[in-house]
């Protein structure tokens, strides 16, 4: 057997060592994964309203965070329920009924439908919706609008604002 030069193990050693990964994979996997998991709990607790662009909603201080219910949207020109047109706010101004059908037959269908928005509360058994109103729209139709909504029971309104300030607030 022949014995190898200093040179030839010099370099055998310097090929070895460049053959070694340099970053730590075992480390980079952990911190990896304590960031998923943050993320994950960290965002499970942030409640928001839809966004909608043709909506200016109304300023409010409040304190409380929103649940998450039914959403009725009331633009400048529409009124929507989950992104569906259920009617026009010209044609709802015209008319002299009390309620709007199509938003109340829009409230039965979701009604019937399972899953977290819908189920009633176990103490009664109203149903929980949020009305996303722009600023502009005539209290008229907010009337004939909630008038829509307790003939299907659904009868703990919200109205969404934008929350401001309270005065003396520093945050």
């Amino acid at each position: 057997m022949m014995q190898m030069s200093r040179r030839a193990r010099r370099m055998e050693r310097h090929h070895e060592q460049r053959k070694r990964p340099a970053i730590n994979l075992v480390s980079l996997m952990d911190i990896f994964t304590i960031l998923v998991f943050f993320l994950l709990v960290s965002s499970s607790n942030v409640q928001q309203l839809p966004n909608k662009k043709d909506i200016r909603l109304p300023t409010s201080v409040t304190t409380r965070a929103p649940q998450e219910t039914l959403v009725i949207f009331v633009t400048r020109n529409k009124i929507l329920v989950l992104g569906r047109e259920v009617a026009t706010i010209a044609n709802e101004l015209e008319s002299q009924e009390i309620l709007i059908k199509g938003l109340i037959e829009e409230l039965k269908f979701q009604s019937t439908n399972t899953g977290v928005l819908n189920t009633p509360p176990a103490e009664s058994n109203a149903r929980a919706i949020t009305i996303m109103g722009d600023e502009e729209v005539p209290y008229q139709l907010i009337r004939k609008i909630l008038a829509s909504c307790r003939e299907v029971n659904y009868t703990r309104i919200a109205f969404a604002t934008l929350q401001k300030a309270q005065p003396g607030d520093k945050s």
